[in-house]
């Protein structure tokens, strides 16, 4: 099962914030139109637009003001994205070009600039303070995750709170911020929208982890990039951390690959090869796992809706997956 049929009654709602999100990347400027074009049309799950409809049938669900949070915040997800792959030098996403590739760094970072600045302008719409404060103190913390994870790029003396710490504030605060924003835009009540906030946090930190795990068990074609990326960029996941504490020798190998242009793509397969004969990704699974129970047991005392039921269906899709 794809996770889009586990969604697919929102259909309609999702076509009107796909028609909105073409609306709001519209620019003077050809090529920023342009770029911004060809970035929305390489797709997306459009996860965090997913949860924000969701958890707004958790109150007066208002398709306007839902609609304003949704693009917002997909939004904000397209242009970290777009930053992302300058930092990285990606090539690729999604099996095709990304605008670095497309239009080089320095519009690529002027595309990813305008799209954060059209989310902000979008969100001017809903008036609600909470709204704002719940925005932009997840993207302080976005921008903080960001920096961490640049600085410590090969850097293999990490630990395990050094890694939860840098994926909450990549991944699971923008989804868990997508529940509360979609509860708020909709005038739920203060209780669901703490526990909406919290199961999109441990979400978000399952969903992480398992895209951690498959970048090392999956194929180049199943990725849409290269498999292993993360750690060809230096970037410490969790199976890393559990190879290394299960083969003290492989954390050895590892300080080897500092510089990855001194390694062949021989040697780096080695790698990717030691850590799958390992424990680490059976135990990456495992604390995926326990994110994914947390998420559902703050659903338990929700009202018993499709909305809820939507909800326990995408964490059991979540706790499924393996490409």
């Amino acid at each position: 099962m794809k996770l889009t049929k586990t969604y697919g009654h929102l259909k309609k709602e999702l076509d009107i914030i796909e028609h909105a999100l073409t609306d709001a990347i519209q620019a003077d400027h050809d090529v920023l139109r342009e770029s911004s074009t060809k970035l929305l049309q390489a797709g997306g799950k459009r996860i965090r637009p997913v949860f924000v409809l969701l958890c707004g049938q958790f109150g007066h669900f208002d398709i306007d003001r839902i609609k304003t949070v949704a693009v917002s915040l997909e939004l904000i997800h397209m242009a970290s994205l777009v930053h992302d792959d300058v930092i990285d030098d990606a090539a690729v996403r999604r099996g095709k070009p990304t605008i670095k590739q497309l239009y080089g760094n320095r519009v690529a970072m002027y595309t990813g600039d305008f799209i954060l600045a059209r989310a902000l302008e979008y969100m001017t719409s809903l008036p609600e303070p909470a709204a704002h404060r719940v925005l932009s103190k997840t993207m302080v913390e976005l921008s903080a995750g960001e920096v961490e994870q640049i600085r410590d790029k090969y850097n293999w003396n990490q630990n395990l709170r050094d890694y939860l710490r840098r994926i909450k504030r990549k991944t699971a605060l923008l989804i868990a911020a997508s529940c509360k924003l979609g509860a708020i835009a909709a005038d739920a009540p203060a209780a669901y929208r703490e526990k909406l906030f919290r199961y999109g946090y441990y979400i978000g930190m399952s969903y992480q982890i398992i895209d951690d795990i498959l970048d090392i068990t999956s194929s180049e074609a199943e990725l849409g990039k290269p498999a292993g990326n993360d750690l060809l960029q230096g970037n410490v996941t969790l199976p890393v951390l559990f190879a290394m504490k299960d083969q003290a020798f492989y954390k050895q190998l590892l300080h080897t690959f500092a510089d990855p242009t001194h390694v062949s793509g021989q040697e780096f397969q080695r790698l990717v090869a030691i850590l799958k004969e390992t424990d680490a990704i059976r135990q990456s699974y495992r604390i995926s796992d326990r994110y994914l129970q947390k998420a559902l047991q703050e659903l338990e005392d929700l009202p018993d809706h499709k909305a809820k039921q939507t909800l326990q269906r995408i964490a059991g899709y979540i706790g499924k997956r393996r490409s």
